[in-house]
């Protein structure tokens, strides 16, 4: 399938060459010089967020961090932004979104930008390539800007491994977590699940549960690799504990899918028992009570 053509651009196999000097990762002195005769202020209010960035999750602390900091020394590396088609001087911004947000907090007037004549498909690979390698993106939102270039500009996996630097397999492997239900996805999002931990449910019968599973486990990679390889058995029994029978693995199932929470049911020889319900914050114990205690 042939590219779709942005602006006049050239192919992407010669896109990727001088972008790390354009996002200042090579720190040379023809660099340095280049972005400094580049480089001017604008006011803060004249820039505007790039709807297409793939970065979607600001952490409030580590704004809070950036904007100590600024306030301290001030932005050291520009914000690269381009025109926008409304006003030539009002900019949006391609790479740098964070530091915009984090110098609003710290009440600059004016930020130091570098502005670029760059169409929408460059753009986003710039803004995807900055993230990733200053490892800005959770999974996800790696995935999805992944999917959109794919999606938006038809471009192959290994034309995408090549311009951002990346292997045809990384790529291959981050666009699988979007096959992922919501709810794991959420917890790659939030930082619960980890990419290697969310790679090994993609084909499995029961990803949800399982990633409950590994998380209140505490299992890590090769563990839920082998708990993949026998899903008939529960994290704890992987872990040491006696086989259960089928009506027992079936209630356990039937109350964690009603609580959201990983149970863990225990028969005895005497016919008594032990039920265990994991949480793991206040509000989880919260959801259970409420569930349990007549209102």
């Amino acid at each position: 399938m042939a590219k779709k053509e942005d602006g006049g651009q050239g192919a992407p196999s010669r896109l990727g060459r001088g972008l790390a000097a354009l996002i200042g990762d090579v720190d040379t002195e023809k660099s340095a010089l280049d972005r400094a005769r580049g480089q001017r202020r604008v006011p803060i209010e004249f820039l505007r967020p790039n709807p297409r960035n793939p970065r979607k999750r600001f952490g409030d602390e580590d704004l809070a961090d950036l904007a100590a900091s600024i306030r301290e020394k001030g932005i050291v590396q520009p914000i690269l932004v381009r025109a926008t088609p409304e006003d030539a001087d009002r900019f949006e911004i391609i790479a740098g979104e964070r530091r915009w947000r984090a110098a609003q907090r710290a009440g600059l007037h004016e930020v130091p930008v570098v502005v670029h004549k760059v169409g929408d498909r460059e753009a986003l690979e710039i803004a995807i390539i900055e993230n990733v390698q200053r490892a800005d993106l959770n999974p996800l939102e790696e995935a999805e800007g992944y999917q959109r270039l794919i999606d938006e500009f038809a471009y192959t996996q290994a034309e995408l491994g090549d311009v951002i630097g990346k292997s045809r397999s990384h790529v291959a492997n981050t666009l699988r977590l979007l096959k992922l239900p919501n709810p794991v996805q959420d917890m790659i999002a939030d930082g619960s699940l980890s990419a290697g931990h969310a790679r090994t449910l993609v084909t499995h019968d029961d990803p949800e549960n399982l990633a409950r599973e590994i998380i209140e486990s505490g299992l890590n990679v090769r563990e839920a690799e082998a708990l993949m390889k026998r899903p008939e058995k529960t994290a704890h029994e992987s872990a040491g504990a006696p086989d259960k029978d089928a009506d027992t693995r079936a209630i356990e199932k039937r109350l964690s899918d009603a609580l959201g929470l990983a149970v863990d049911l225990r028969h005895k020889s005497s016919g008594a028992g032990e039920l265990r319900i994991r949480y793991k914050t206040l509000e989880q114990l919260d959801g259970v009570i409420e569930r349990l205690v007549d209102k």
